[in-house]
């Protein structure tokens, strides 16, 4: 078993109550899946089999961990915010040894099949309505109207949702004409943000 030292100075720096719970997932792992690879991933001890299989990490109340294919692995039943088991402030909180145990094999199962995780279908936001009053400042400039019809739909809902959320008709009026400039000039509305 090779174990990486980056992980031990990672454990050691952990506070007192996370010491033993990253111990007892290392361990777990480790005894699960003597070729698996340790070490650091995002700033996190990290788990590969065959590709990545699964991380833990220490916070300051608790510690997560979590498969990489956690549907695939734990099931629908997982808690996704914090890992598959939820905020874990000490061992009694992850599943014996046995069950863990169970859950390594499966990942390294997937990993070594090649099996990967569906994602999820990202649903499509429907356009904004276009404000009478901007649509008739575009229409004054054939310029602005054609590089706002050339924008794409997260460009125009930008400056759509700029205009709309004016307090005040004042507001409202300064914003039209400042996005006529910007849109004239191909500027997105968040352009001074943008790398360049």
């Amino acid at each position: 078993m090779s174990r990486d030292p980056r992980v031990d100075v990672y454990i050691d720096r952990a506070a007192p109550f996370a010491q033993p719970i990253l111990t007892y997932l290392r361990d777990t792992i480790h005894a699960a899946c003597p070729e698996v690879e340790e070490g650091v991933k995002w700033g996190n001890p990290s788990y590969s089999y065959h590709g990545i299989m699964c991380g833990m990490a220490a916070f300051k109340e608790h510690c997560g961990f979590g498969f990489w294919k956690s549907k695939l692995v734990v099931g629908d039943d997982s808690a996704e915010g914090m890992g598959q088991f939820g905020r874990v402030t000490s061992v009694r909180d992850l599943p014996p040894k046995k069950v863990l145990t169970g859950y390594v094999r499966k990942a390294m199962e997937l990993n070594e099949q090649g099996i990967t995780q569906a994602k999820p279908v990202k649903a499509k936001r429907k356009a904004l309505p276009m404000p009478d009053d901007l649509r008739k400042a575009l229409g004054r400039d054939k310029r602005a109207k054609s590089v706002f019809d050339a924008f794409s739909p997260s460009h125009q809902r930008e400056y759509i949702e700029w205009i709309t959320e004016a307090k005040s008709d004042e507001t409202r009026s300064r914003r039209i004409g400042t996005a006529v400039e910007w849109i004239g000039e191909g500027k997105p509305r968040n352009w001074k943000y943008m790398k360049g």
